[in-house]
């Protein structure tokens, strides 16, 4: 162990190491500077380049990018007041009035020493549990990790939504797509149309950008201004460091819940930060100021957030279980280079584990010193209107989804799952669930066929099995026991919140009605295949079936206060609000650029797209809308010519032979 230890230490202060955890922790500030993009987003944008690299430079490229963003999401949430990812939610609340008081520096100067001091915190949790937890861990075998995934599922099904039924069919819809393709025991292709591009499934990075990154920039083009009216940061740098000193025990206290909720698998950064602000609420005897510029609950949310990145790799890298949305797009990029995440993690590969643990930390380091630096110009992004920056996002994102197999049904599935996460975001499907869902299928899937090999029927009945399984009751049972209550308390405010209840319930019912046939049509799909081939899905979608029929009914005849009825169109004010756009309206730009890629090819469509898109939306003018473009050109056609990627032709330039660079 002593061995292993030390190797990685060698190896973390490497040359080439360091070198790419810096390259991660660059592009992570990109990322995290970015409104609408997170940690899901970011790591979906960089595990195509991971295809082939060396695995200890890889790891060190994913752990500065997972380490950084919950720290330079900071950023947006204090300037900006959007979160700039789900974890940073709750540091809006204090993070932004402060800003507007003049108090950024301070608020910044804050967030980002709780930030390394959870991030350090969270490393030294992760480094003292597996040396702690290894005996046990390797004791772990397929049944096990079977109920593993299980609880997993329970607790982000339960918690990652007001409704209950609502998450766990959010989860099932995950499950489901994510067994699109071969069937782990026979091979035998499920739910494919006989599509030769669906027979591998649909990939990871389609999935992780299609259902978080697409929703979230269509959300904020809708809104259609420039994000913040002032660049000033104010002074009071110091100021913010000396507030993490004098309220050290409350960022100790929210870096142990953060440690905690990110080892909970399933949970994560949905939920973390807001369980640290409402800890520092409850334990203050002045709660006055809290959501007017509090400092304390700016501090409260942040360290607990970049802690909980070493909880979270407690079950992903010894497990295999992600303890985050984030996690599990970390997940799928340890399998793409080649690492098998569970109980080998602290065996054959113990000096990959303290790498992972130490490049945690010096990131975090990094990370800090980083966003102190970049906090001056990183301000003066807020006052550029957001149409101008989509154009950018967009074409990275289509261009990160078209390297997962380099097919032009990347993009097609891309707006499919797109169109998915802004229905599922507008109507209160938790999305962090379906992607979880999404990712321990096959996981899933695979350990119940081991354990049926290995035990039998009888595997339900090893002590590890039972232990795990009264966990998963009590976790059912203490959540909806808090949905219950928070039905209570959301009922009793039913005359102050009428305004922001959805009345016509109708569009509710028919994206539940398509959910339910997509389960029906999955129940039948498993009936044509073998008992070991179809078992699986059939009593996912079962299940599901029965759940989205309660979800229908209540829509229908329940009450309208109930927490099933929600419409984010009529909560936002968008519905009663004419400068709104239709949430559509953004979606058939995506899909014209699709289709365009088809016809004229992926560079003249990009180009076209470009544009367009500057002159008509951003209203720009037309010599800077040609220097974007062409910037924008430059830089992809030089991605793809370091990437030797052929970029999509399409008709036509194969019918007028037009060469590479434009195809």
């Amino acid at each position: 162990m002593i061995d292993a230890f030390l190797t990685a230490l060698v190896t973390v202060f490497s040359g080439v190491h360091l070198l790419y955890l810096a390259g991660g922790v660059t592009l992570g500030l990109a990322i995290g500077i970015f409104p609408g993009l997170g940690g899901i987003a970011g790591l979906s944008l960089l595990l195509p380049f991971l295809y082939g690299m060396e695995p200890t430079s890889a790891l060190a490229m994913l752990i500065g990018l997972v380490a950084v963003i919950p720290t330079s999401d900071t950023f947006t949430s204090v300037l900006m007041g959007i979160p700039g990812s789900s974890g940073s939610q709750a540091t809006v609340l204090d993070g932004f009035p402060l800003a507007k008081k003049g108090e950024a520096a301070r608020a910044l100067g804050a967030a980002f020493a709780a930030s390394l001091f959870g991030g350090l915190f969270g490393a030294a949790v992760l480094t003292a549990f597996v040396l702690i937890a290894r005996p046990v861990i390797l004791a772990f075998g397929s049944a096990e990790l079977f109920m593993l995934t299980l609880l997993g599922l329970s607790m982000v099904g339960v918690l990652a939504g007001n409704s209950l039924v609502k998450g766990l069919s959010a989860c099932g819809l995950g499950l489901l797509l994510g067994s699109v393709g071969g069937a782990p025991a026979t091979g035998e292709f499920r739910m494919t149309f006989g599509n030769f591009y669906l027979m591998d499934g649909i990939p990871l990075v389609v999935v992780g950008l299609g259902i978080f990154a697409l929703p979230e920039i269509i959300d904020l083009l809708r809104q259609n201004r420039a994000i913040s009216e002032a660049s000033e940061l104010g002074r009071g740098w110091l100021d913010g460091v000396k507030d993490l000193v004098r309220h050290k025990w409350l960022a100790f206290r929210c870096a142990v819940i953060g440690c905690i909720v990110g080892a909970l698998p399933g949970l994560g950064g949905s939920v973390v930060d807001w369980i640290a602000y409402g800890h520092a609420v409850q334990t203050s005897k002045d709660r006055e100021n809290f959501g007017s510029g509090d400092i304390r609950g700016v501090l409260a949310p942040e360290s607990s957030n970049n802690a909980k990145e070493g909880g979270g790799l407690i079950p992903t890298l010894l497990f295999g279980i992600p303890g985050s949305g984030s996690m599990a797009v970390f997940l799928g990029g340890m399998v793409l280079i080649g690492l098998e995440p569970g109980p080998s993690m602290v065996g054959n590969n113990l000096d990959i584990t303290y790498t992972i643990v130490w490049s945690l930390a010096l990131a975090n380091v990094l990370g800090a010193g980083a966003c102190l630096l970049l906090s001056k110009w990183v301000a003066k992004l807020t006052t550029i209107p957001y149409a101008l920056m989509a154009p950018f996002m967009i074409t990275v994102i289509c261009f990160a989804a078209f390297q997962a197999t380099r097919d032009l049904n990347d993009l097609v599935s891309l707006i499919g799952i797109g169109v998915l996460g802004v229905l599922m975001k507008r109507f209160g499907w938790p999305r962090p669930a379906f992607l979880i869902g999404f990712v321990l299928a096959s996981g899933m899937e695979t350990y119940l066929y081991q354990a049926l090999q290995f035990d039998g029927i009888g595997f339900l009945t090893k002590p590890g099995v039972l232990i795990i399984g009264a966990l998963i009751a009590l976790s059912i049972f203490f959540a909806v026991r808090h949905i219950a209550k928070n039905q209570q308390e959301t009922e009793s405010k039913s005359e102050v919140d009428t305004a922001s209840v959805p009345q016509n319930r109708m569009p509710q019912i028919l994206f539940a009605g398509a959910i339910w046939l997509t389960f029906a049509y999955g129940l039948y799909d498993a009936m044509q295949r073998t008992l070991l081939g179809g078992v699986f899905t059939a009593g996912v979608c079962a299940l599901m079936l029965v759940l989205t029929s309660v979800v229908i009914f209540k829509l229908v005849k329940g009450d309208i206060h109930d927490a099933v009825n929600f419409d984010g169109d009529v909560s936002e004010g968008y519905a009663f609000d004419r400068s709104v756009v239709s949430m559509l309206h953004y979606v058939y730009w995506l899909l014209g650029l699709v289709v365009a890629c088809y016809l004229f090819g992926y560079v003249i469509s990009t180009a076209l797209f470009f544009m367009l898109f500057l002159l008509v939306k951003a209203r720009t003018s037309i010599v800077k809308t040609g220097v974007l473009t062409a910037s924008a050109l430059v830089f992809m056609l030089a991605l793809a010519h370091v990437m030797v990627l052929e970029l999509p032709r399409g008709l036509l330039q194969d019918a007028v032979n037009m060469p590479w660079p434009l195809g």
